[in-house]
Order: C-alpha cells, then sequence, then structure tokens
C-alpha cells in the first residue's frame, strides 16, 4: 500500500511538473521561444532561402531548420515552397491559393491552413513549382514520408519536460503557424495595412516592425521585391529575420544573394542620359512610390481651391485624393468618371495624373528601342519642368539624376 501511494504522488508530481520542473512564467517563456525560433525557421529557410533563393545557407543550419520545422510543424519543404511560388505567379487570381481579394478575408485568415492543405496535396501544384528543394535520403525517408511523426515526438517530448501543462505547449506550437502565417500574413497581408509600393497585386505591409512574424509582417515590401533577402525598406522599418541572416553570414553559415535594388543618383545632371535611363527601369517601384508622394504635395497645394473655390464636398475631396494614389490601370469606370470631375476644377492635378501612365510606359514598352525610350524620357522631363508645376518640377529634377 506504501509503495502503491509513493508511486501514485511520483507519478501525479511528474504530470504536475515534469521533469524540468519550471514555474508558469518559466513555461510561458520557453514557449515564446520556441515559436519565434519556428518563425525564424520559416522565413530565413522555407521563405527566402526554399521558396525564392535569395540566399545561401550552410549545411549546418539549413539541417537545423529541417528537423526543427519537422518537429514542430510537419511540414514537406517542397509542399511549402511550391505553394507560395504558385501564390507569387498567380497571385490575386482564382489560381492564387489563398488570396484574400478572390476567397475573401474571413476564409483566408480563418481557414489559411486548410487553404494551405488542400493546394499542398494539388501534384500539378507540387511538380510545377517545387523545383530545386530538398531531395537526399532523409528528405524523402523521414520528413516526407513520415512528414507528422515529428509533431507527435513533439508532444510526448513537451509532456516529459512539463508534465501535463506541456500539451498546451504543444497546442501554443500546433498552432503558431497557421494563425500567423496561414492566416495573418496571407489574409490581412493583402487587405489591410499600409504599400510602400503600388506593386502589381494587393500586398500591404501590416506593420513596420517585423518581429513577432520574423520581418513577414513586410509584406508589401516582399511582393515588391519577392526575390530580395531583406524585406525592409524604409529607415523606420525592422525586418529581425534580415537581422538573423546577417549574423549568420558574419559567422559564415549564410550568404546573401539578392537584395532590392538600391538607386543611386549623381545630383547637378541636366540631361538624363542612358545611365539614368537603365536606373529608372531598374528602381521603377522606389520612382513611382517618389512620385506618389509629389502627388501628394500636388494636392496639398490645390486643397484650398478645390474646397472653397470649387466648392467641391470632404467626402468627394477625400475618396479622390485616394483615387490618385492608385495606380492608374487599376481604376475602374466610376471610379476614372470621378477624377474627370475633379480635373475639371485643377488642371495640376490633371497634368500630374497622366503624367504618372506616361512615365509608367516607359518601362512597360518593351518594343521600343534604348534610344527612343531615352528620347521618350527626356522629353517627358522637359515638359514636367516647364509644367509650372513645383512638385513635378522637383520630381523630375531628381528623375534625371538617377545614376
Amino acid at each position: 500500500m506504501i509503495l502503491f501511494s509513493t508511486t501514485l504522488h511520483a507519478v501525479l508530481s511528474f504530470l504536475s511538473t515534469g521533469i524540468v520542473g519550471l514555474t508558469g512564467w518559466q513555461v510561458l517563456l520557453y514557449t515564446l521561444i520556441v515559436t519565434h525560433i519556428t518563425i525564424a525557421s520559416v522565413t530565413i529557410y522555407l521563405h527566402r532561402h526554399q521558396a525564392h533563393r535569395a540566399l545561401e545557407l550552410h549545411a549546418i543550419p539549413s539541417h537545423f531548420f529541417r528537423f526543427w520545422l519537422w518537429l514542430t510543424t510537419g511540414q514537406v519543404t517542397k509542399e511549402w515552397a511550391a505553394v507560395h511560388r504558385k501564390h507569387h505567379a498567380k497571385c490575386e487570381t482564382e489560381e492564387d491559393p489563398h488570396s484574400p481579394v478572390t476567397r475573401g478575408i474571413r476564409k483566408v485568415l480563418f481557414e489559411g491552413a486548410e487553404l494551405y492543405r488542400i493546394e499542398s496535396k494539388n501534384q500539378e501544384t507540387i511538380d510545377k513549382y517545387g523545383h530545386g528543394t530538398p531531395s537526399d535520403w532523409i528528405e524523402r525517408n523521414v520528413y516526407t514520408r513520415f512528414s507528422w511523426q515529428g509533431i507527435v515526438i513533439l508532444l510526448f517530448v513537451n509532456i516529459a519536460l512539463f508534465g501535463v501543462i506541456g500539451v498546451s505547449v504543444w497546442a501554443v506550437q500546433m498552432a503558431w503557424i497557421p494563425i500567423t502565417a496561414a492566416g495573418i500574413i496571407n489574409g490581412i497581408g493583402h487587405y489591410w495595412g499600409y504599400r510602400n509600393y503600388d506593386c502589381a497585386d494587393a500586398a500591404t505591409n501590416i506593420i513596420p516592425f517585423g518581429i513577432l512574424i520574423g520581418g513577414e509582417e513586410l509584406h508589401n515590401n516582399h511582393h515588391t521585391f519577392a526575390t530580395s533577402a531583406k524585406l525592409s525598406s524604409k529607415w523606420y522599418e525592422f525586418d529581425i529575420g534580415w537581422m538573423y541572416i546577417r549574423i549568420l553570414e558574419t559567422l559564415g553559415l549564410a550568404k546573401v544573394k539578392k537584395l532590392a535594388p538600391k538607386p543611386a543618383f549623381e545630383h547637378g545632371k541636366l540631361v538624363a542620359d542612358f545611365d539614368t535611363l537603365q536606373s529608372v527601369i531598374a528602381n521603377r517601384y522606389d520612382v513611382m512610390a517618389k512620385y506618389a508622394k509629389s502627388v501628394k504635395h500636388a494636392w496639398h497645394e490645390e486643397f484650398e481651391h478645390l474646397k472653397h473655390k470649387a466648392n467641391l464636398e470632404t467626402r468627394f475631396l477625400k475618396s479622390s485624393r485616394k483615387l490618385l494614389q492608385r495606380e492608374p490601370a487599376k481604376l475602374e469606370a466610376l471610379h476614372k468618371q470621378q477624377l474627370i470631375e475633379l480635373f475639371e476644377h485643377s488642371k495640376a492635378l490633371e497634368t500630374m495624373h497622366h503624367m504618372r501612365v506616361e512615365l509608367g510606359a516607359i518601362w512597360e514598352r518593351s518594343h521600343s528601342t534604348r534610344d527612343q525610350l531615352l528620347h521618350q524620357l527626356q522629353d517627358w522631363c522637359v515638359r514636367a519642368e516647364a509644367s509650372g508645376i513645383k512638385s513635378l518640377q522637383e520630381f523630375s529634377q531628381r528623375l534625371r539624376s538617377y545614376a
């Protein structure tokens, strides 16, 4: 009887505290650390290294990330990379595996993991987009063949370490990627936030500080420069995943292959030349982001006239301002008509709008020769600086200084 009582007490003690006997706060800290390691593994290994080839990884971190992801997510590298590459190739279309534009924000936010699971079973997607991912013995015979066994092992490890509360730790680990990556990034990251660049899809930066989700919060930056190893672009943005990559690079465990182009300037240049043309085309997203700022300045200069002299309603002005910031090609017929009404009261804004269309056409004219494109750019600058619109003139002076 005494032996039974002692054994029962030992079992209950084990179930209560596990092997390590941590306090509740210590278990919480452990959970935050391990889930962050999982996020770092996804953004560095699966996303930037495997899906986009933005960096090379040494075998040591590469094998660690593969093992950790098998243990904590059960994700197969080839499947993840294939689904993500298809997302970029078919973004915001019916073929996009998880676009809130076509499927609705609620669907992607709350069922994003299920959408990923369905697409990962599409063999056509895997065959077309899954090239170049690991296919060594351990990938074939462990990580792919027994993809779900890793998370079962993790469950028993957590129970052994922490007792019954280890089940809760395991549950958080299992939910972390489906909520943050499949739900928040794929959902909110294409629905709400701010945009540094007017890229072809609806991707947004959720917040400027990419810490909780490893830098993936800067989703608009990523979709604009998909193959860049660094996701932050403005001075006030922070990408913790990039910080980890730089640490690995310093230790000789990683090598950055691609970064977003950074424009250089030759101030005082009076006429745009071939270097200007090449730089403008290469940095077109930066060019258009700066042009959007010029449009804002022009709007402020015209606002008092539009509000008081033209007697336009505040609601009309607010919506018109938003329309001026959008890519002209994406405007619907109703929006175009609204801008036509606005332009009847402001020739300056009309000029800014039409000049934006012309500027964007320069890098879209693939049939034009290099000489023709340069002539178009030079002519654009001449007309901009003769427009009498201060913000347009200042932008043109900046534009011809690209080097």
